[in-house]
Formats: C-alpha cells, structure tokens, sequence
C-alpha cells in the first residue's frame, strides 16, 4: 500500500521529504508553497513534480491522500479543518491551533471525516523519552510519582508573529512528554506568571510575563506535572526537557546540552544514587529505509541543491519515528498517538495556562475531548 503525501510548507517542512521519499509505504507526492521561487527550489532540489502554491488547489486533488503541514502556527487550525473536510487525512506541527474552540472544531471534523490526525509532537519520539519509556514499561522506575519539563529559549530577533508570544501558547513540547509517558489526560491547570518582558514585546499580544510555570492535574490519576516556558528576556541555553520522578528510579535531564542524563536509583549508598548513563538511539524501531534518519537527514540547499546530511539530528532523532507513526495509522486504520483528541488535551493546557496566569493562577477546566 503506498499513501499518496503532500507537504505544506516548505521551510521546517522540507526536512520530511527525503523520509517520506523512502518509507516504504508513502510515495512523496506534492509540495505546496506560497512563494513560487522555493516551491520550485525545493521541487527541483528533491525531484518532486506535482508543486502548488495554493492549499485549496492541493486538496481538490484527489490523488492526495495525505497533508502533512508545517506551516505558521496561526494557519494550523483552519488547514487543517479544510483538510479533513477534503477528506485527507491530517499530520500538523505543533501546536494544533491557537485556541480551544478551534481545537473542539478539529476533534468534531476528525471524526465526522473518519480520517486520521495526528499532531507531530518531537519530544514524545525523541530518544530521550523513548529511553524513558522503555525503562517505565520494564518496571525499573516502579511507580510513577510525579512528572516535570520546560522548555526554555530566547527568540529575540524572530520574525511575524514570534515577538511577544505568550509562553504557554506554544506549550506541547513539555506539556506532550508529561502526559505520553503514562497516555494521561489533563483535567485541570493552574500557572503562574513571573517576571515582565520588554514594552514593544508586551504590546504584541497584551502578555507582561517573562516565565509562566504550570502545575496539571491528570484525570482519574493520582499524578500532577509541573511545566514552564521562557521566550524572552531571560537568560538561559535552550533546553526541551523532560524529568519523571519514580518510587524505583528517577529520570532527570542534564543542565547543559550535551552532557548525559541522570538516573538516580533508590536504596543504594547516597553517593552511588546517581549515575550518568548514555541515551540509546531507536532507529532499530523503524523501517530500514528510514532509519538513517534518527542521527541524520538535516537538509541544505547552499551547495547548488547538493542534498547535505551531515548536520546531525534534530529533535532528538523524532522525525521519522513521527512520520512512521502516522503512516503507520493510516495503513493499520488505527488512530496514531496523539489522536485529535490527545491533541487536543496537550494544546488546550497551554492555552488555558495562559488564561489561567493572566488571571492570577485561576484554576481552568479543560474540555473532555474524548466524549465529543
């Protein structure tokens, strides 16, 4: 069975399309880009024909199957509800959209389409949490008793509609790996804002906090996670973590990028209770086609479209993991992980941490995605 692809957005986007070019169950059908001269750079570079400049024009092709997009955030929402309504099945980048209404939207469109959708969130298939995983679904955390990430970076100089944004609107990088590990749902949040970013910041979206830190509690669980986010103004190498604290062992992320992860194991002398361990890579999970992908696959088109791999990985390795996961789905007619209303749950919790800290840390319910 191949699945017929389109890509939508070609700037992060292009980083897919040598992964669908050789899994073995997708043929890397269509680019679409608003600006014709890297819509024909990138087609060129990669030997792809069928080229659009206009989404609606690709999703009145009934060859695709499949979109996969990855362009600005404000647009995730409303793609992908023309998508589904198309009837094509839907993988978006982070974040699914900027509100919670639009994320009901989506949920409802999903299942009245019957089509599939999946949110491309890196962290939950990146080594780091696939090693963490593991090491749960063995026993050797024991029980799980609490669960922590950030994800802190300095974004000055972003251009459109990054300058100001509200940290906890483009949450899911911490907020997906906290719920994945044991697929638990937030209920309800709280956060709070500290700090205050510059005036000509503020003034884009109205947000004063430099850091806002939220706590979740998960339904029918007994375990909380405590998030946070930094954008500007605030020192701090950039850092996508993920800590999970168990009765049996604990895992906690280095403090500096490049340095090994912690494992502190319970009941041994003080001094021998952490141990640095090296993070295993999981290509063997995947197809042999794509699994060069998890420690390579970054392209450049500097060099006269020689195709480049050699800048490493990124994301932690996800990206194939993520593009094996959605293809998988659809050929399995199985829903992928997250589904929409995972999806849903993840995003909704930054949206609402937001609310809740420009209300002084006002507890916020989250919809029931799952009964819609």
């Amino acid at each position: 069975m191949k699945i017929n692809i389109a890509i939508v957005g070609l700037g992060f986007g292009a980083e897919f399309i040598p992964i669908y070019q050789r899994h073995p169950h997708t043929n890397m059908y269509a680019i679409c880009q608003r600006n014709t001269d890297k819509l024909n750079e990138i087609g060129d570079a990669f030997g792809i024909e069928k080229r659009y400049s206009n989404i609606d024009d690709l999703l009145a092709d009934p060859a695709v199957d499949a979109v996969h997009i990855n362009s600005p955030i404000h647009n995730h929402a409303e793609q992908s509800l023309k998508a589904l309504r198309a009837g094509k099945h839907v993988a978006c980048t982070v974040p699914m959209a900027t509100t919670v209404e639009e994320c009901l939207e989506i949920v409802k469109a999903c299942q009245e389409s019957g089509k599939k959708y999946m949110m491309m969130e890196t962290v939950v298939y990146s080594r780091e949490f696939l090693f963490v995983k593991e090491l749960y679904e063995k026993g050797e955390l024991g029980k799980v008793q609490f669960l922590k990430a950030s994800h802190q970076q300095d974004m000055d100089g972003w251009p459109g509609y990054w300058p100001g944004l509200p940290p906890m609107h483009y949450a899911t990088h911490c907020v997906g790996p906290v719920s994945a590990l044991l697929k638990l749902e937030a209920e309800y949040v709280s956060c709070f804002g500290s700090g205050t970013i510059r005036e000509e910041l503020i003034a884009h979206y109205n947000s004063p906090f430099a850091i806002e830190s939220a706590h979740i509690k998960f339904k029918d669980s007994d375990l909380s996670a405590y998030v946070y986010r930094s954008l500007f103004d605030t020192a701090r190498q950039y850092r996508e973590s993920f800590e999970v604290y168990g009765s049996k062992k604990s895992f906690e992320w280095p403090l500096i990028e490049g340095e090994d992860p912690v494992i502190h194991t319970a009941k041994k002398p003080e001094h021998e209770i952490p141990e640095k361990v090296k993070v295993p890579d999981y290509a063997h999970y995947l197809p042999a086609e794509i699994q060069q992908f998890t420690t390579q696959g970054v392209y450049d088109l500097a060099e006269n479209t020689h195709l480049s791999f050699t800048q490493g990985s990124g994301h932690g390795g996800s990206h194939p993991h993520m593009v094996h996961e959605f293809v998988s789905a659809i050929v399995e007619d199985r829903d992928p992980f997250p589904n929409a209303a995972q999806s849903a749950n993840w995003t909704s919790v930054g949206i609402l941490a937001h609310d809740s800290a420009m209300e002084g840390g006002k507890l916020k319910n989250l919809p029931d995605f799952k009964s819609l």
